[in-house]
């Protein structure tokens, strides 16, 4: 099977498609809850020719499996969040190499050396549990930048605020990596005019604050770090992989990350680009768990590969494909 620098060279659509298809044979013969699924769907590596007929597994199924294409020893468990009582989702990982080449590949595809930034992480509800792929990340993301200023903050934003305005004036390339929430926060605190920072919200209020539609968070957020855009990184706990946005909402997939959107009312076909769907992610890093993923995300998909995030399903099963889910 690949290993984990050939996942990350792939850099074209026929690539893509050729691994792609390969992975799908490989999970369909070593993953035993996805063959049940693609069994139950009459869509056995026979009848699945491209992309568009390989099933995309229920995301919900990491809440109630064990969803592993290895019998290998499980290195490391990824959980999501929720609140108390709250059945969270587990992803079990079997080799730390898939997930450290693709962040860490992703990262410089998309931003270039991670050692020409500092790299100041605002994460609270993350760092107050255990579990998070996230936190697993940016940790080793702040030890790359081999930045003696690099750093987790906590709940002390008065010294993460003297920090920001500090590198900035000393023209440093910093990367403030937050929760929104926090970030929030923050510029309630205190207001900033930031030239050399990458302000990067990782989404979410946690409970802690109202909703807010996109487009009024990036405007609140501008205003108070004084930067033109806000940066997004597209992630979950059930994938190895990131999408990230230079601004205004619009993602882009690594070259061995993509999605598909579906139709919301059936989870079996498609939408046309530009046109709103379920998304569907192809994360060929998970290759010992699953790499075809229907997500809860409500999103459109253009025709130049990128995507955007638009809310999310109202009811907790995927409709049309929630076969097995318990």
């Amino acid at each position: 099977m690949f290993k984990p620098e050939e996942i990350i060279q792939i850099q074209t659509k026929k690539d893509f498609h050729r691994v792609a298809m390969k992975v799908f044979r490989f999970q369909y013969e070593h993953n035993p809850v996805y063959q049940q699924f693609c069994n139950l769907l009459n869509k056995t590596p026979e009848q699945v020719k491209t992309l568009t007929d390989v099933p995309f597994l229920p995301i919900e199924f990491f809440k109630s499996k064990d969803v592993l294409s290895s019998i290998d020893p499980i290195k490391i468990t990824f959980t999501s969040s929720g609140t108390t009582g709250m059945i969270t989702s587990k992803h079990h990982v079997t080799d730390l190499d898939y997930y450290e080449y693709s962040f860490r590949a992703a990262f410089s595809h998309f931003y270039g050396n991670i050692e020409d930034y500092v790299v100041l992480a605002l994460l609270p509800a993350y760092l107050e549990r255990e579990g998070s792929s996230l936190i697993y990340m940016v940790e080793d993301l702040i030890e790359g930048s081999n930045q003696p200023e690099s750093g987790f903050y906590l709940h002390n934003y008065e010294e993460l605020a003297k920090m920001l305005i500090d590198l900035d004036k000393q023209g440093k390339n910093v990367l403030l990596i937050g929760v929104t929430y926090a970030l929030l926060d923050m510029i309630e605190m205190q207001k900033f005019n930031l030239s050399n920072t990458i302000i990067m919200e990782t989404g979410g209020m946690k409970g802690r604050r109202k909703e807010m539609i996109r487009e009024e968070l990036h405007q609140v957020l501008c205003e108070g770090f004084g930067v033109s855009k806000i940066h997004s990184e597209y992630g979950m706990t059930e994938l190895l992989s990131q999408g990230y946005s230079f601004g205004d909402g619009i993602f882009e997939c690594p070259p061995w990350m993509d999605i598909l959107t579906r139709d919301p009312e059936d989870a079996l076909t498609y939408v046309e680009e530009g046109k709103t769907g379920g998304v569907n992610v192809i994360d060929l890093a998970n290759l010992n768990s699953c790499s075809f993923i229907a997500t809860q995300d409500l999103g459109k998909k253009y025709k130049d590969g990128s995507f955007e995030i638009l809310g999310r399903f109202d009811h907790s099963d995927i409709r049309g494909c929630n076969l097995m889910v318990v």
